[in-house]
């Protein structure tokens, strides 16, 4: 059964830009585009490293609106509309928690390429890994 609500999580790397390209090209329904900003005390951000601030959460919320505003673009290029948004949160439990919340029955996303073998979490990436385990609906992972 074709989905009727599929989302796109973008990180702004390019296997997320590949991600949103598949999904527009292979589904013919609602899509949303979703970057999740990290907080700045989490590992999966800049602020493992370096000191947490408003300015540096500032600009990761403008460099989240400006790629799912990219995306938008991107979609309108080819005649499609992308709903969009923004959360803060761990990356991976925010991506299962909007799935649940939002009504998506399909997530695609990209993930880290490389050979396969056993190291399928590095491969894939953590964040796509954690997403195919626990999300409750079919993940496609782009590579």
């Amino acid at each position: 059964m074709a989905p009727a609500h599929v989302l796109v999580p973008l990180d702004g790397s390019p296997l997320a830009d590949e991600a949103l390209v598949h999904a527009l090209n292979t589904f013919d329904c609602r899509v949303t585009v979703l970057n999740v900003v990290a907080p700045l005390d989490s590992g999966m951000s800049e602020g493992g490293v370096l000191e947490p601030g408003d300015e540096r959460q500032t600009e990761a919320r403008s460099r989240a609106e400006e790629i799912v505003e990219r995306a938008k673009r991107r979609a309108e290029e080819v005649g499609r509309n992308v709903e969009t948004s923004v959360e803060t949160g761990d990356p991976a439990e925010t991506i299962v928690e909007y799935v649940e919340a939002h009504g998506v029955d399909q997530v695609v996303m990209g993930g880290h390429g490389g050979s396969r073998n056993e190291l399928a979490r590095r491969l894939l990436g953590t964040v796509a890994t954690a997403v195919v385990s626990e999300a409750p609906v079919t993940v496609t992972v782009v590579r």
